[in-house]
């Protein structure tokens, strides 16, 4: 695995997007040119040789100041390359007669949009009109991870930000989704099955609300009673904190909200204790637990949770390849000079909401 790994970064080191789809297999969702790791180094139209720099000094800044920020950014990016690709479209605010992404009921609870309008401020001060807020998301989302103990790993750049943005296509799946769905979703975005679980391993870090535990905790499957796969003690525990009165038609800001992995906590440590919450049946999350029961899945998990190394190189691989979905390149898209709004000389614009 230390060989693999050592093989893997030196590839990602020096081939382009194209050539590393060689190695990975080609997907339809993925690209087959564009991107390529320290792209503004070596680009002749595009250069800002010092930008992961600048956006690892800001990443820094905020982390430090209140860490809940890595999992605010990781689910950030998430949200963003699950629909229309990773372009940097959950950051755009709407305007009259259209609802962007981040407006979406699956996306409320998203925040930290001053990460990156902060980060974009201090590189078009450096590197004016030439870094894509997609590639900044992407890249802030390695160094967050990295600060809480994950891996640093290389991020392909040279993406452009989409100049779409829109609520009606948001169709992010909820806690409830089955496995054998999840997978189908993935499946549609050029991943694999490995990829799956290890980015839902990404839980370990952040929080989950009560109103997605309450059918778990109070009416299982229109039981009236519990999931009986949780471990009792923590049905119990979490019933202190997520009650029937708070659970129910309440503001998803202001509802209480419970620690995905008590290892990780408060701190925001990314570990691989979410695997051994999932083989101890104390998953908080229905799709979290549902790989336990699963042949496959469950082998991943095993092999997760007593190998740490292996996990974060896990991690790496399977971020790397989520954050080269449905990338814009070349002449698609544009480079936004405000993150939250389309360039004012494009087509697509239209004044924002105020």
């Amino acid at each position: 695995m230390a060989l693999l790994a050592t093989l893997w970064l030196f590839l990602f080191g020096l081939l382009s997007h194209s050539a590393i789809l060689l190695v990975w297999g080609t997907t339809s969702s993925v690209p087959t040119a564009g991107t390529m790791v320290h792209f503004y180094k070596f680009d002749k139209t595009r250069r800002c040789p010092h930008v992961e720099v600048f956006v690892k000094e800001v990443v820094q800044k905020w982390y430090f100041g209140n860490k809940s920020v890595t999992a605010a950014l990781l689910r950030m990016h998430y949200s963003d390359c699950f629909v229309r690709g990773c372009d940097a479209s959950i950051l755009l605010d709407g305007y009259n007669g259209n609802q962007p992404e981040k407006k979406a009921p699956q996306n409320l609870g998203l925040r930290s949009f001053e990460v990156i309008d902060d980060i974009k401020a201090v590189v078009e001060k450096k590197c004016p009109g030439v870094v894509s807020c997609a590639d900044i998301l992407a890249l802030a989302a390695r160094d967050v991870l990295s600060l809480a103990g994950g891996p640093a790993y290389p991020v392909p750049t040279g993406r452009k930000d989409g100049v779409v943005s829109s609520i009606k296509e948001v169709n992010l799946p909820g806690p409830d989704i089955t496995l054998k769905d999840a997978i189908a979703l993935f499946k549609t975005k050029g991943l694999e099955l490995e990829d799956l679980v290890t980015l839902l391993g990404m839980h370990n870090v952040g929080k989950a609300h009560c109103q997605y535990l309450g059918d778990r905790l109070y009416n299982f499957k229109g039981s009236g009673k519990a999931d009986p796969t949780m471990d009792p003690y923590l049905v119990a525990s979490l019933k202190k904190r997520c009650t029937l009165s708070n659970n129910i038609n309440i503001n998803i800001k202001n509802e209480p909200t419970v620690f995905m992995t008590p290892a990780s906590g408060k701190d925001y440590v990314f570990d691989n204790s979410y695997y051994m919450q999932v083989q101890s049946h104390r998953a908080l999350l229905g799709i979290d637990q549902a790989l336990a029961y699963d042949n496959t899945t469950s082998a991943i998990v095993k092999e997760n949770a007593k190998n740490f190394d292996l996990y974060k190189f896990s991690v790496a691989y399977s971020m790397s390849r989520m954050s080269l979905i449905g990338v814009l390149t070349g002449t698609q898209g544009e480079i936004r000079h405000n993150c939250r709004i389309i360039n004012r000389n494009n087509p697509n614009y239209r004044k924002p909401m105020t």
